[in-house]
This record gives structure tokens, C-alpha cells and sequence, in this order.
């Protein structure tokens, strides 16, 4: 991938200090007012989207119908191995191949699966006992597997559908991803026909920021200590000698993408569940069958096993940056100290694919958490109907070109 330097955030300030310059001779004012949001966009505007390698597929995009049932949608994202899908409006013009006038939102397979197992779990006469493994009791149950996807916005499953077009920028990047707090996945849009090309994921937008270490704009940023930026989140535990089914209902209850697991005596954490275990479920009816005796420490060691034996960790990263949205095949625990930099916390959730990292103490006991949009906050752009000042990556690029923002405009101090 391309490194971003001087050519790119250097270019930027000199453009925005040469739209500016002309005004300096013969003006009585010392500080020039200029758009805040032009001003702050073209920052990051110099860095597209196509810089995110393995963006663009030639495999088709999978699609999940307004009307069509759990059963079906959760069958078709597990057999094309993918972890979520756009949902398109079978209403809308059926002719027409742009995305933007057919899909209303996106939905991802362990949603749906820990949606069924809570509905599962309230139906006692049917799932105590019963030697059926999870796809089967779906199909069986009409009222979870016939249940439209349309229904499954009443328990708010679905992700907006919010699109990026292939030439946006890193910019339009940051502001889907933290403004809008449950955006984990942005689709990309193609020039040509306006039809999905790809898709882009926290990770791969975190990958493309660390293209600018060693960079006095981003190091000034992410050589600081985690804890300076209030990262560090409560978040639900389960403990070791608790089931599988109460990480899964953590899971779901809590809307997180990990659950910690913690030694209930010393404290320390020892594993994550996390919801891309969930495919397990689906291949092992016996391990769906067992999860209520299963304890999670037990459930952890069959999984890392199993994954010993046959995840491609390179395939795994190649498909979950970018590109197609494979099914995660990794567990990897993530922990950090508050001493260590958000730059850390960044490298290491990139390279375990991890969707959150674990604080712990001296001791090794659990502190708290930090996820994957808590990394991009820091870095985040201002509102563009900016009454507010906007994040601290902002503050220090205004701060080296000799401006601030002020009652929601852009002012460059001569």
C-alpha cells in the first residue's frame, strides 16, 4: 500500500496556505475567515478510498432481500462463507443495478444467529433436549425461521445503509465511521454502474491511517498514552466456570463484538468469546447442543484448537480488511496497558484482526476496553455543521497551519 507523506497532509496545508496568501498584502485584517468544513475536508480529501488494497472483487456481492426469512438469509450468508449483506428492497426498481436505489440497510450473520438462539432459548418445549443442531431448529421453529428480515428492524439488527463512492476520500471515511455509532461495514459504490464493488471495515480504515507513522501530524496523535483520551470502557464479563450460553446472551444483550472472560477468583483475564465464534455453532450440533454445560474456559480451548488446525491467518486478513466480508476464523485476545499508545492499540488490533482490546493491570486483572471505533475517535473529523471545535487530529493539523476554528468558521491567523 502507498505511503502518504509530505506529498499528501504537507500538499494539503500548502494548498490551503496558498488559497489564503493572496488576501495577506494590503489587508488590514490578521486573520483570514474561511469555510470550516472545505477547509478541515481537504486534509484528508487527498487520500482516496482506492489506496485500501483488495478493495475491489470480482466475486458477486451477496444480497439479502427485504422479505426474505431468517432461515434463508442466515443459510445463504453461511454457505458463501460471509459474515453480513445488504438488504435490498424488493419494491424498488428491480431492473436497476444501482444500490443506492435498492438497498435500505445491512445486516450481519451473527446478529440474526444470537437473535435465533434468544428466541431459541425462550421456546423450553422445543430446544431442552433436542439432539437438532441450530440451522435445524431454525427451520423447525416457524416464528424465528420464517421471521422476515423486514421484522428484524423492530430489535434494531439492521446497520444503516450508508455507501461510500470508490472516489471518496479517507475524510468521508472517518465521518461515516464516527458519527454514526452502529456503522461497522461501509459498502463502496463503483463509478460506472453504481452497483457494490466492495466493502470497507474499521481495520482497513485503521491500516490505512498507520500508512502515516513516523509522520509528525499522526505520531503527534498516536504516540500518546491510551489512557489521555478517556478510552478505557466497562464493558460485560462472563467468568470462566459460566456457560457458553451466558457469553452468547452477553453478546446479544450487551451488543458487543467480545466478551472478556475472567478468572472469578483471581480476576485476571484469561480468553474473549467473541461473535464470530458463532460459525462453530453452525458446523458442531453438538457443540450448539452442549452450550448451556459448556463452560466457556472449556469452549475456548476446543475453539483455539480448532482453529490451530485449520485457519489461513493470510486468507482470514486478506478478506476482513476489505473486499468481501469472509467469515473470521480468529480469536485472538488483545491486551494493553494505559501506558501503552493509541499507535500500539492500533497495531495490534490490525494484526489479530480483533475487534477489541482488553486493559489489564500489573496483575494481568481486567480493567476495561477498548474498541475499534474508541481508536478512531481520536482521529475523527468535526461535524460539518461545525458549532464544535472537532477531534484532536484536526486540532494539531489546524495548529501547524496556523489556524483554529472559531464559532463554527475556519480562521487562519497571519
Amino acid at each position: 500500500m502507498k505511503s502518504y507523506g509530505d506529498d499528501g497532509v504537507g500538499a494539503a496545508l500548502n494548498e490551503e496556505e496558498s488559497a489564503t496568501s493572496g488576501s495577506r498584502g494590503g489587508s488590514d485584517d490578521s486573520k483570514r475567515r474561511i469555510s470550516s468544513s472545505s477547509a478541515l475536508q481537504s486534509f484528508l480529501d487527498h487520500i482516496p478510498i482506492s489506496a485500501i488494497s483488495g478493495l475491489h472483487t470480482s466475486v458477486p456481492v451477496v444480497e439479502v432481500k427485504f422479505d426474505d426469512s431468517v432461515e434463508h438469509a442466515i443459510r445463504l450468508l453461511y454457505e458463501n462463507n460471509v459474515c453480513g449483506a445488504p438488504i435490498a428492497d424488493p419494491a424498488a426498481n428491480t431492473s436497476s443495478r444501482k444500490s443506492m436505489d435498492r438497498d435500505i440497510g445491512f445486516i450481519e450473520l451473527s446478529s440474526m444467529v444470537l437473535w435465533s438462539i434468544e428466541e431459541i432459548n425462550k421456546v423450553k418445549e422445543e430446544s431442552e433436549g433436542s439432539s437438532l443442531g441450530l440451522l435445524d431448529l431454525i427451520a423447525n421453529n416457524s416464528l424465528i425461521g420464517q421471521t422476515k428480515i423486514a421484522e428484524l428492524a423492530k430489535s434494531f439488527m439492521w446497520e444503516p445503509f450508508f455507501p461510500a463512492h470508490e472516489d471518496n476520500t479517507l475524510f468521508h471515511l472517518l465521518l461515516l465511521f464516527t458519527k454514526h455509532h452502529r456503522l461497522n461495514v461501509i459498502p463502496v459504490i463503483g463509478s460506472s454502474n453504481s452497483s457494490i464493488i466492495g466493502f470497507i471495515t474499521q481495520h482497513a480504515v485503521i491500516e490505512l491511517l498507520l500508512q502515516s507513522r513516523g509522520l509528525e501530524w499522526f505520531d503527534e496523535i498516536a504516540d500518546k498514552y491510551l489512557s489521555e483520551f478517556g478510552l478505557i470502557n466497562a464493558s460485560g464479563v462472563v467468568y470462566s466456570d459460566q456457560s457458553l450460553a451466558d457469553a452468547l446472551h452477553i453478546l446479544w444483550d450487551k451488543q458487543l463484538h467480545q466478551v472478556p472472560i475472567v478468572d472469578p477468583i483471581s480476576g485476571m483475564l484469561t480468553g474473549c468469546v467473541t461473535r464470530s465464534d458463532i460459525y462453530l455453532l453452525l458446523e458442531d450440533d453438538s457443540l450448539f447442543n452442549k452450550r448451556k454445560v459448556l463452560t466457556v474456559e472449556e469452549f475456548t480451548k476446543f475453539r483455539d484448537a480448532e482453529r490451530d488446525q485449520s485457519c489461513n491467518q493470510s486468507t482470514e486478513k486478506e478478506y476482513s480488511s476489505a473486499g468481501l466480508l469472509r467469515l473470521t476464523r480468529t480469536s485472538n485476545l488483545v491486551t494493553l496497558k494505559k501506558t501503552d499508545s493509541l499507535k500500539k492499540a492500533m497495531e495490534n488490533m490490525v494484526a489479530s484482526m480483533s475487534e477489541s482490546s482488553f486493559f489489564v493491570g500489573d496483575s494481568g486483572k481486567l480493567e476495561g476496553t477498548v474498541t475499534l471505533r474508541d481508536v478512531l475517535l481520536p482521529f475523527s473529523p468535526p461535524s460539518m455543521d461545525s458549532r464544535i471545535n472537532g477531534g484532536s487530529f484536526f486540532t494539531s493539523l489546524l495548529n501547524q497551519a496556523g489556524c483554529h476554528v472559531d464559532d463554527g468558521e475556519m480562521i487562519q491567523d497571519l
